[in-house]
């Protein structure tokens, strides 16, 4: 399952807004249908959302010229705030482009070495997140971390899972609808049945604390990894704090391209996204239109809530 790639000028990517009903490919040309795609959620999941900023680069960079790359860096930091891999990936293509007198190439090289590494990454932090599972676990998974959430073929949460079950690891995975716009439902349970091949049961949001006694591990990625906490998918906090409850071990999959230790969970810029995704659900009104909805689109999970996060590195502790 290929995400997100470049292919004879253009960035080809799979519309996640159509599945799991039809799998529709977008072909753009532009940064600027790069920079709408990442924010309609065409494309989501932070390390998605950094190769797919990536591409948007070089497509500028076809342009010849340094300004254009400059402005499409500025429209494409301006997508999406929480997700620290965006503006990750666009520093370090800026950072080539400055240290090369062959910029275009050096974006080039750049850009490509970011879809690389993170199908490496990935693969590494599901090999060192399947030596956490055992027989018999069930395995709680919330939103989609999965390939769909990177540029393909493992995820980090589900790349998890998918190598647990490439290991012949027998377990059974519950993934949550993820409300608002329904990522688990739509896009984890699609992974989950027709690509890792896993015995997946699809629960509503609110009956997480009703099952979480039968959990035995809980997996979720990360759109920003800080000194002391995640900001994650809204609803994580939730879980975290109903598996403490339960003795239920908590467990966040990360690339290190996730994390930014400078700052802690307070100072994260949380990002509010429109009213109607909860008003509404695959265009249809649910909602009266003169209700106020509040549509936080992430939450903040502490560090003393969380067993350890799952990078290409190994299992990392937070500051508690």
């Amino acid at each position: 399952m290929d995400t997100v790639s470049f292919k004879d000028g253009k960035v080809l990517m799979i519309d996640q807004t159509e599945l799991p009903n039809e799998l529709v490919f977008l072909e753009l040309e532009n940064y600027r249908e790069v920079a709408r795609a990442i924010e309609e959620l065409k494309v989501r999941g932070a390390p998605a959302i950094g190769v797919s900023a990536a591409f948007g680069l070089m497509l500028a960079s076809q342009k010849g010229d340094k300004k254009v790359l400059e402005k499409a860096a500025g429209r494409l930091r301006q997508t999406r705030p929480t997700a620290v891999n965006l503006f990750w990936a666009i520093d370090r293509v800026l950072e080539a482009a400055k240290s090369s007198d062959n910029w275009q190439k050096a974006v080039e090289e750049e850009v490509q070495a970011i879809y690389r590494e993170d199908r490496e990454i990935n693969k590494k932090i599901g090999d060192n997140g399947a030596n956490l599972l055992s027989d018999g676990d069930t395995v709680l998974t919330h939103c989609n971390a999965g390939a769909l959430a990177t540029s393909g073929r493992y995820g980090t949460a589900l790349g998890v899972i998918k190598r647990a079950v490439e290991r012949d690891i027998d377990i059974d995975v519950v993934c949550t609808e993820t409300r608002p716009v329904l990522q688990g439902a739509r896009l984890t349970a699609y992974e989950l049945v027709e690509d890792i091949g896993v015995d997946t049961t699809l629960i509503v949001d609110s009956a997480i604390g009703a099952l979480m006694p039968e959990i035995d591990k809980v997996v979720v990625g990360a759109d920003r990894v800080v000194q002391d906490g995640v900001a994650n998918k809204i609803g994580t906090y939730n879980i975290a704090a109903l598996a403490e409850r339960h003795g239920t071990e908590f467990y966040v999959a990360a690339p290190k391209s996730t994390f930014d230790l400078d700052i802690t969970i307070d100072e994260i810029e949380i990002e509010e996204r429109n009213e109607k995704e909860i008003k509404e659900i695959c265009g249809c009104q649910i909602a009266p239109k003169k209700v106020k909805a509040y549509n936080q689109a992430f939450d903040l999970t502490p560090s003393e809530l969380i067993d350890g996060v799952i990078t290409e590195k190994g299992i990392e502790k937070l500051d508690r």
